[in-house]
């Protein structure tokens, strides 16, 4: 007994220290720390790609910052905070060099539906609490939780997301007066509620802001920053048309102003200037001469929060996969890299950030060689904070909403709808009911719905296994033979039980039947127990019933169910070969 004692705990003081060894190990670290894997191999070539990449990221990054900080209900300046400080950190962390961290519309759009009406403050604890909560999805490697969300769940919540914000966007379009809506119908009929109070010049602006973006798209295309001056100046401006749109709007804003003497056009107006101040995140605020206190602040924000950081990991996650080369991504470092780039940008101001799919195509076709790419992103944000801020007060944002509404496309698949309806019947409506809850309801019960209707669909089919009964012949009779498919779990027992009993309807006294487990890999006991059942009602009828080539660990199971289940297992190669035998039995 001490013996035993002595090896089990020398067994466990070395498993413990082969774990310790494997995670201090070089590999570990340079996985957990990807810098340290591509630093070492930097050269001055990657130094000019990766510049010329930032460059163009960075000035669609502060268009994009602005306009999507708007969505959230934040004052402008709060976007910028958001891919700065985020920024940084995945340059150190981020496991993929294509993916740019910073606002996006979807998580914008759901952080604005929490934040809504309160400080900036509630914002930047969401960031504090949605990168606590990825960062310890990653130390405990629950990235595979991430797995269970289908290909339909996440396109429909993608299309709604894009519609949703979209629809959002017609007020400024269209220069109207009242709240905007906060889902897809109530924005619609917002629109239509109060589309007698559209302006002229904010419709104008906006509907050539999206052509100009179209327009500046197509000239792009077939471009490469490889090709002649003419083709790569054309390549360029498409690339950083966001940019060039938000330069000519306000332009455009500032000439108006000065000839007419007035505002005509609905402005971003004066933002806040400057670097954000570093410090703790708000675990307490007051607002409207109300006291919050962490709890306060909780409860503002609300259990349906805790979407946000599953809805972070899920676009980070997927543009991840979508760029990185043979689509493998380390979707743990990718967490760890997330909620550090939340955690950390929550001390200095940042609402909730994730990976942003124009950006990282940005990224993908400026032919960024290493995350440092990012370093000249964050750089030009630092600029417009300190010196450009005043220049931002005449963005309109009719443009911004021009340039939203064409960045929607771009997330938008309207193909699958067509694929899955010829591919898939069962995933098409998966993805319906995910677009309409998501639209009717919430995007957060829109992704709840869509997972719990595919694990419905799932334990149905599960519960319904196909199940062949096949009649063998020879000369000494016939044989009902029962194949059972690999797997048969608990709510596939009654569906068996039945199947087997309609079977015994049919068969004349002392007939044979098999039921042969040798693609069987895993029973639950509750089908055991209901095969055992049916043999007993099968015996009762005259009639018998054999076990074929079950394995040693589904007898086990079978024989501590009911023990006189024991000398109903059979071995043998071909089912055909024991006809005689059974007969000589029955």
């Amino acid at each position: 007994m001490t013996v035993s004692k002595e090896y089990t705990n020398y067994s466990s003081r070395r498993k413990i220290k082969n774990y310790a060894r494997k995670v201090c190990s070089t590999k570990t670290l340079k996985k957990r720390l990807p810098i340290l894997e591509w630093l070492p191999k930097y050269n001055l070539s990657f130094l000019l790609q990766d510049v010329l990449a930032g460059t163009t990221v960075g000035l669609t990054a502060i268009s994009q910052g602005i306009a999507y900080a708007v969505i959230a209900g934040l004052s402008p300046e709060y976007g910028l905070y958001a891919s700065l400080t985020a920024g940084f950190v995945y340059i150190i962390f981020g496991s993929c060099k294509f993916v740019t961290v910073g606002p996006t519309a979807i998580v914008s759009t759901m952080t604005g539906k929490y934040v809504a009406g309160f400080s900036p403050d509630f914002a930047i604890l969401a960031a504090f609490l949605s990168g606590v909560i990825i960062l310890s999805m990653g130390i405990f490697n629950l990235g595979f939780l991430v797995e269970f969300i289908s290909m339909p769940v996440i396109k429909g919540f993608t299309t709604a997301a894009a519609l949703q914000i979209m629809a959002s966007q017609l007020k400024s379009l269209f220069g109207l007066t009242g709240a905007a809506g906060s889902y897809f119908a109530e924005s619609v009929y917002n629109f239509v509620k109060n589309i007698k109070s559209a302006t002229l010049w904010d419709p104008v602006l906006g509907f050539i802001t999206i052509a100009i973006l179209l327009l500046l798209k197509k000239i792009g295309e077939g471009c490469k920053r490889t090709d002649g001056l003419v083709k790569q100046i054309r390549w360029f401006i498409s690339l950083a048309r966001n940019a060039v749109i938000v330069v000519v709007g306000m332009a455009v804003a500032y000439v108006i102003k000065i000839t007419m003497d007035s505002e005509p056009l609905a402005l971003v107006g004066d933002i806040g200037s400057g670097l954000p101040s570093i410090g703790p995140p708000p675990f307490s605020t007051v607002f409207n001469n109300q006291t919050y206190s962490f709890l306060d602040m909780l409860q503002t924000l609300g259990p349906k929060s805790i979407s946000l950081p599953l809805v972070i990991v899920i676009e980070s996650v997927a543009i991840a996969k979508a760029f990185s080369e043979d689509g493998r991504v380390d979707a743990t470092q990718e967490m760890i890299a997330l909620g550090l780039c939340n955690i950390i940008g929550s001390f200095a101001k940042s609402m909730p950030i994730t990976g942003a799919f124009s950006r990282a195509a940005l990224n993908y076709a400026s032919g960024v060689q290493t995350q440092a790419g990012g370093i000249t992103n964050c750089l030009l944000i630092i600029v417009a904070l300190t010196i450009f801020t005043s220049t931002f007060y005449y963005i309109p944002k009719a443009c911004l909403a021009g340039l939203i509404i064409v960045a929607m496309f771009s997330i938008m698949d309207n193909k699958i709808f067509l694929k899955l309806w010829k591919a898939s019947k069962k995933e098409f409506v998966v993805l319906i009911i995910t677009v309409i809850v998501c639209l009717c309801v919430g995007l957060e019960y829109g992704i709840v719905t869509g997972v719990a209707v595919e694990a419905l669909m799932l334990l149905f089919k599960q519960s319904r296994p196909i199940i062949d009964v096949k009649i063998l012949k020879n000369d000494t009779g016939e044989i009902t033979l029962i194949p059972l498919p690999e797997v048969l779990s608990y709510c596939a027992a009654e569906h068996l039980r039945r199947l087997l009993l309609k079977v015994s309807t049919r068969l004349d006294t002392n007939s044979v039947t098999v039921i042969d487990g040798a693609n069987l890999k895993s029973m639950d006991s509750s089908v055991a127990a209901n095969i055992l059942s049916v043999i007993e009602d099968y015996e009762k009828r005259g009639c018998h019933m054999w076990l074929l080539n079950f394995n040693n660990d589904i007898k086990h199971m079978c024989t501590v169910v009911n023990q006189n289940i024991s000398g109903k297992f059979v071995n043998a190669p071909n089912v055909l070969d024991l006809t005689v035998a059974f007969r000589k039995e029955v």
